[in-house]
């Protein structure tokens, strides 16, 4: 299943954190905050429980959104959507 995971976190060293689990994970950074790719479900409940350990759930927040392939492909940008810097051609090939 393809997910989204995107945070809003306020200390840089769980910030860090969280992102160097995102790549290990298998997920591609698309902007500075959002993270995409294809987790299995055992994959997307180990990233949630690493990620929980590390942030503050007072003051940040984490969102990971499952999606399928063809929701994907249905996706709407608008504008500058990925950080080019930072999109992978494995990204665009989840939406092409």
């Amino acid at each position: 299943m393809i997910c989204w995971l995107i945070y809003d976190i306020k200390k840089n060293k769980p910030r860090t954190k969280v992102a160097k689990i995102c790549k290990l994970s298998g997920l591609y950074r698309v902007q500075k905050s959002v993270f995409l790719g294809s987790l299995e479900e055992n994959e997307r409940d180990t990233l949630h429980l690493q990620v929980t350990e590390l942030i503050n759930e007072e003051t940040d927040s984490v969102y990971i959104f499952p999606m399928s392939k063809n929701e994907l492909r249905q996706t709407v940008l608008l504008g500058q959507a990925f950080d080019k810097k930072l999109v992978t051609d494995e990204v665009n090939a989840l939406f092409f």
